[in-house]
């Protein structure tokens, strides 16, 4: 029997940063690197932006997300996260 990947991927880039995202449907659990939303992007400007297109979606609470994320900056890594997101989510 096969198993069926439950997982939607989606790539952002940003400057220097690249960050892989996986969601799936879930509860709206949000981790990067290994650590809640909140933990990793201490701003509130990054924290919108990593989050935004969840928002725009109307999706926030239907779709658990982990990033990996690397290079560059903060708000680099936000913007990298924000498109991998968007991506995953078309």
């Amino acid at each position: 029997m096969a198993v069926v990947n439950p997982y939607i991927w989606g790539t952002g880039r940003r400057k220097t940063s690249t960050a892989r995202v996986r969601i799936k449907p879930g509860t709206g659990k949000f981790m990067i690197n290994g650590k809640e939303v909140d933990a990793f992007f201490v701003t509130e400007d990054t924290r919108r932006a990593a989050k935004e297109p969840l928002g725009v979606t109307e999706t926030r609470n239907n779709y658990d997300v982990w990033v990996n994320v690397k290079g560059g900056g903060v708000t680099g890594q936000a913007g990298a996260t924000s498109l991998g997101i968007a991506r995953a989510l078309r």
